[in-house]
């Protein structure tokens, strides 16, 4: 399960232009996810799924280096069309995950990573909207390969993820502006989706595997302070599920904070702003709303960039998240009244640098960069987000998947126990096996830090189903 050694690579104060990269073999995989609880958010309610997996081989100046990532497919998030099946939402990203594997071994040699990522996305997204994929869902190849071939670069150079960002090895034009952080922890912002029970009186099933069930159980096991609260889009639904939160929230999570997430749920400007001001009116939230940082993509996408948002009447700082679908969004929706965007590394790595640039090019705007989940699992999926977010000033963190799903899911145990001794800050070692290791409310990441991307680990390859 560990990577396939790098040769010694230069240290970072040595390293004065990014390597050249040749992609010389991309291999597909993916591994089926059970959910120990459903997690429900806007219309969808997911309760198994597939992680898809992407392993490469790169020359990267002359040197052979191995890199990989993982991210699940979720479905309802890339393509929420009802039209689809859950599994029809994963073959469009299987299919976006084959196009960007042929366009990045027929690139050739260049002359960075993010080089590559320019020659090979532009023709990945074009084949694959072409064949009816949302600009969304045929991102999540490029993204992928991205990843991975950025992981192989820093193998071979011998550096981390922060030390590569600061000596620019991957070739974008933004690492180098980028304020410096190589961040020891970050606070994780707990998932509260709309199926989720809050207190052991609710009406559900528990899994009783050992784990928490509900978010009263999870504030006491994780010493929690950061929440993350999916909406429904509309007042009716909204009140009585948050006044039902705040109650939990007021009486056990101390000083908490929360984030709200519309996942494009509100039809309109009008409903948005009546919803609003109903949650404002009901005194049982005043507690919650004022500890409420940001709301996020209450608008589907199909609107988003089309109109302002401040007609919506919304004192918190509104951002986007699914709208962030291609490279000058973010510069449209700050001209529409929103006030940061979300990173997430299925969306992509040089995406997320370049709106932290734009943020830090602006200090004085206090624009957010928000880190979200995608029901990231346990290994490269939640190591390489997590470390993104966090190495570009993010402080909290929406992190779901050790919470609905029971810690490596169906990875063996080689595999669980390899990541367990390379990262035993980040993960703990349970009755159910390893585990994400959440203490008084934050994940330890000073593991991450190591040669490659967040991760000294790699999955049991012989384990997973082909992509072909």
């Amino acid at each position: 399960m560990s990577p396939s050694s790098h040769q010694p690579g230069m240290p970072a104060a040595s390293v004065s232009a990014a390597p050249r990269v040749h992609v010389r073999e991309v291999q597909l995989f993916e591994r089926a996810v059970t959910l120990r609880l459903p997690f429900r958010f806007g219309a969808a309610t997911v309760t198994q799924a597939s992680q898809a997996f992407v392993r490469v081989e790169v020359d990267v100046d002359g040197r052979r280096a191995v890199g990989a990532t993982a991210e699940l497919m979720v479905p309802k998030w890339f393509d929420k069309s009802p039209a689809l099946t859950h599994e029809q939402n994963a073959e469009q990203l299987r299919l976006a995950l084959r196009v960007a594997r042929d366009r990045a071994l027929d690139a050739g040699p260049q002359a960075s990573a993010h080089a590559l990522s320019l020659q090979a996305s532009e023709e990945s997204l074009r084949i694959a909207m072409a064949a009816g994929l949302p600009r969304l869902a045929a991102q999540f190849g490029p993204a992928q390969v991205d990843k991975a071939v950025a992981d192989a670069v820093l193998r071979a150079m011998g550096l981390g993820w922060c030390e590569g960002l600061r000596a620019g090895v991957l070739g974008d034009p933004w690492s180098r502006a980028l304020p410096r952080h190589t961040p020891d922890a970050v606070i994780l912002r707990h998932t509260v989706g709309l199926a989720d029970r809050l207190t052991a009186a609710d009406a559900g099933t528990d899994p009783a595997d050992g784990l928490p069930a509900t978010l009263q159980d999870a504030i006491a096991a994780g010493g929690l302070t950061h929440f993350k609260l999916k909406l429904s889009g509309g007042a009716v639904r909204d009140l009585p599920r948050l006044r039902a939160i705040a109650a939990v929230l007021d009486a056990h999570a101390g000083d908490y904070r929360v984030t709200l997430d519309g996942n494009e749920s509100f039809p309109d400007i009008a409903t948005l702003a009546d919803t609003w001001r109903a949650l404002r009116a009901e005194p049982s939230l005043q507690g919650l709303l004022a500890r409420t940082l940001l709301l996020e993509q209450p608008l589907p996408r199909s609107l988003t960039l089309s109109q302002p948002i401040h007609a919506a009447g919304i004192d918190v700082p509104v951002i986007i998240d699914e709208s962030d679908d291609h490279d000058t969004a973010f510069d449209e929706a700050l001209a529409l009244g929103y006030r940061g965007v979300s990173s997430k590394a299925c969306k992509g790595i040089y995406r997320s640098l370049r709106n932290a640039a734009l943020i830090a090019a602006r200090p004085g705007a206090a624009l957010l960069l928000s880190g979200e989940d995608l029901t990231c699992q346990a290994g490269l999926a939640v190591q390489q987000d997590s470390l993104l977010a966090a190495s570009l000033g993010v402080t909290h963190i929406e992190r779901n998947g050790h919470h609905y799903v029971r810690g490596f899911g169906t990875a063996n145990d080689a595999e669980s126990s390899a990541f367990l001794q390379a990262h035993p800050g980040l993960y703990r070692a349970t009755p159910q096996g390893p585990c994400l290791d959440v203490r008084e409310g934050r994940l330890d990441l000073r593991s991450l830090h190591a040669p490659g991307f967040a991760s000294t680990a790699h999955p049991a390859w012989d384990t997973l189903t082909p992509i072909i």
